[in-house]
């Protein structure tokens, strides 16, 4: 079964002074259906992780795969495409647009495949309705709460259905009983057959993933499935 995602040796650096080593010897393979969480404190590497996967930045050495594909020898216009097609993001903030119907924020997940109008709404109440919200399409997001609006940007990132599924601090914004929710939903996507990369900074967050890593100053480690998440203290002038 080919890797969603390979990395091999991957290395970025950054020419400040001094240098800052973000990303050193990156090893990591990814396979249809996993479920990742990396957690690590600011400054430990994973935002500079997370724009190398999501091909939003290029590693200085080493090689990336997706999907079988080198991105190192795509110009930024096919990368743009494979990101558009097979790569939805989730972040911290929703980025709704409130003058938009819940269905019709979901229908922009569509526009970079050039889908039409119909079909691209269509595919936003399938995904509406793999979340849970298909009752609420018509609502405005300003009427729903935050689990809700975090439920309607997964929904987006899902509607071209990718190939992974990157979420950068998906959680940040909500309470307890509402974080709980979504990860019980990143797991039943998981059941679907979704692989989920989840960048964290909250330990709760990362023990429900299949499988655990840490970053610290630039370099990853895979944990133990019964390990206890450590996560050490920023270090000034370290990775990004």
């Amino acid at each position: 079964m080919t890797p969603v995602i390979q990395l091999i040796g991957v290395h970025r650096s950054f020419s400040t002074d001094p240098p800052v080593h973000a990303l050193t010897d990156i090893n990591l393979s990814i396979a249809p259906g996993d479920y990742i969480s990396i957690v690590g404190p600011s400054g430990s590497g994973k935002s500079t992780l997370l724009n190398v996967l999501g091909l939003l930045d290029k590693p200085d050495s080493g090689s990336y795969t997706f999907e079988g594909i080198e991105t190192a020898a795509l110009n930024d216009r096919h990368r743009t495409a494979l990101r558009g097609a097979r790569i939805g993001f989730v972040f911290q903030s929703f980025h709704l647009m409130n003058y938009r119907s819940v269905v019709e924020n979901v229908m922009v997940g569509g526009l970079y495949a050039g889908l039409r109008r119909p079909e691209r709404r269509r595919l936003a109440i399938e995904a509406l309705t793999r979340v849970g919200l298909e009752h609420r399409r018509d609502f405005l997001p300003t009427r729903l709460s935050g689990g809700e609006r975090q439920r309607v940007a997964i929904a987006r990132a899902l509607l071209d259905d990718p190939a992974l599924l990157l979420c950068d601090e998906p959680t940040g914004n909500l309470d307890s009983v509402t974080t709980g929710a979504v990860l019980d939903l990143f797991e039943e996507l998981r059941a679907q057959g979704t692989t989920l990369l989840v960048i964290t900074h909250d330990n709760n967050v990362a023990r429900r993933a299949q499988r655990r890593l840490r970053m610290q100053d630039g370099r990853l480690t895979e944990l133990a499935t019964d390990a206890p998440t450590v996560v050490l203290p920023q270090v000034a002038g370290q990775a990004r």
